[in-house]
């Protein structure tokens, strides 16, 4: 697969990137590039190889998914104007 300069000036416009015609030039050999690279990619041979997140072994973080309101009401509504135990009070803005 390869980008013309069409396509090149279309994904700008998309973008909304203002592309001079040297620019889109450029960008095209560059896309054509990264489009060549992922192309050898898939080339390549990875049966039977796990996926992974990162190249070191690691174990992700885990804590017990419990429901609970935080403890902290009282923290967040420390700054409120006005606050009626826990709950923020807003003016009545219908009528």
């Amino acid at each position: 697969m390869s980008v013309d300069l069409a396509t090149v000036k279309r994904v700008a416009h998309l973008a909304r990137i203002a592309v001079s015609e040297d620019e889109a030039q450029r960008m095209m050999g560059e896309l054509n590039g990264i489009l060549g690279f992922v192309e050898q990619l898939g080339e390549v041979n990875v049966e039977g190889v796990e996926p992974m997140t990162s190249v070191t072994p690691m174990a992700m973080k885990e804590r017990d998914d419990v429901v609970t309101d935080g403890n902290k009401a009282e923290d967040i509504v420390a700054n409120a104007p006005v606050c009626d135990r826990n709950f923020f009070l807003v003016p009545k803005v219908v009528e």
